[in-house]
């Protein structure tokens, strides 16, 4: 029987965190990072991992920062191979990187559309079936899948309107349900995280504009904060969440609840 400490200790283990230099996958990687894990942030800009890596090293773990489109097999395939050259291992796979394309669904350009599911939907699948395979070998493995509250519920147009970004995350959510029942026979675990409202360098500006349609939405009247991922994040990548998966887990300050 393990404690509570030792469910949650990540220590030696290694996460790879894409779109994790910034925002909410950066705040998701320290908390990883504080319970012991060593850090792989990728996106597509390298010096901006590279930033975040210094960041997370500073804590006193191991990191690596990775330039890599999760949207193509072949880079994907690349970083896979980076981890395991300078690791030896992986752990878990935090499905991160995501866009969005705002406006009415009927002024949507498909090649926009094409773009949001190919990075938002394509990617997860892209990476979890590289590092599926490396966890299949190991007979164990811990998939995060990033989604949102917009993959649940239809949402006020008022407070945020993109429907190639709420179809996307949909799919996502059913996507971690599926790989969940699949994949249960190796040993891996696939859960999913529906944040709510972050504000995030990507968001802030809209946020600022439309605070007040999107505050409305939130019962506890606040974005997301600093911290306020970390601690699901940590628990889906750790022993603590070895009897879930297939779990979809809003965070979003009671969101869908009304």
């Amino acid at each position: 029987m393990s404690s509570v400490k030792e469910l949650f200790d990540l220590s030696g283990q290694v996460a790879v965190v894409t779109g994790g230099a910034t925002g909410i996958g950066l705040q998701m990687a320290k908390g990883l990072a504080e319970a012991g894990a060593n850090i792989v942030i990728c996106s597509r800009r390298f010096d901006v991992c590279e930033q975040a890596i210094a960041e997370i090293e500073k804590i006193g773990v191991q990191g690596l920062a990775v330039a890599c489109d999760v949207t193509k097999a072949e880079q994907v395939e690349s970083l896979k191979d980076a981890v395991l050259k300078k690791f030896g291992r992986v752990d878990i796979l935090v499905n991160n990187a995501g866009r969005a394309w705002v406006a009415p669904p009927e002024d949507t350009p498909l090649e926009r559309w094409q773009q949001v599911f190919d990075l938002n939907i394509t990617a997860p699948f892209l990476c979890a079936q590289a590092f599926g395979r490396e966890f299949i070998k190991q007979k164990r493995g811990k998939i995060v899948n990033i989604a949102s509250i917009a993959g649940l519920v239809g949402r006020n147009p008022a407070a945020y309107n993109s429907i190639a970004y709420g179809s996307s995350k949909g799919a996502l959510v059913n996507f971690t349900r599926d790989l969940a029942v699949k994949w249960a026979q190796h040993n891996i675990q696939v859960n999913c995280i529906c944040p709510g409202f972050f504000v995030t360098p990507i968001n802030e500006k809209m946020y600022v504009k439309n605070k007040e349609n999107v505050d409305r939405e939130i019962p506890l009247k606040r974005t997301g904060g600093p911290d306020d991922l970390k601690g699901i994040a940590v628990l889906l990548s750790s022993g603590a969440s070895n009897f879930m998966t297939g779990a979809i887990i809003p965070v979003d300050g009671g969101a869908v609840a009304w």
